[in-house]
């Protein structure tokens, strides 16, 4: 009998388990940058999974992106989106997207007596 690869053999159905043989989530999408925050802390938490109870509990002082709560539940992002959907459709929590918001260029009469001052020095 071949000896069990520490790591390795412990991770192979459990992903499976976790996200009760789906592979895609119901109708979420999570980028990494998403920021999960509790909806509502008066739900109850009975029906939950322990990794859906583990994303409460680590939403629960503020919002975290997609990817930290990946990092601290060690949770593949595949999985983890499908447990976040789980979550959202039954009330527990909220997203909001991060956006890059575009820098509106200063106005050039500002920057030329911005430069007419520095000369001035």
């Amino acid at each position: 009998m071949t000896p069990s690869r520490r790591g390795r053999d412990s991770g192979l159905v459990r992903p499976y388990v976790v996200t009760g043989g789906r592979s895609a989530p119901s109708r979420n999408t999570f980028d990494q940058i998403t920021l999960v925050m509790l909806l509502s802390t008066g739900l109850s938490r009975v029906e939950l999974t322990p990794e859906q109870r583990a994303v409460l509990d680590l939403c629960l002082p503020g919002a975290l992106s997609v990817a930290e709560i990946g990092s601290h539940l060690r949770l593949p992002l595949s999985v983890l989106r499908i447990v976040l959907a789980d979550l959202m459709e039954s009330g527990h929590i909220t997203t909001r997207n991060t956006t890059i918001l575009t820098a509106q260029l200063p106005d050039e009469a500002l920057l030329e007596a911005v430069l007419v001052g520095l000369h001035n020095l």
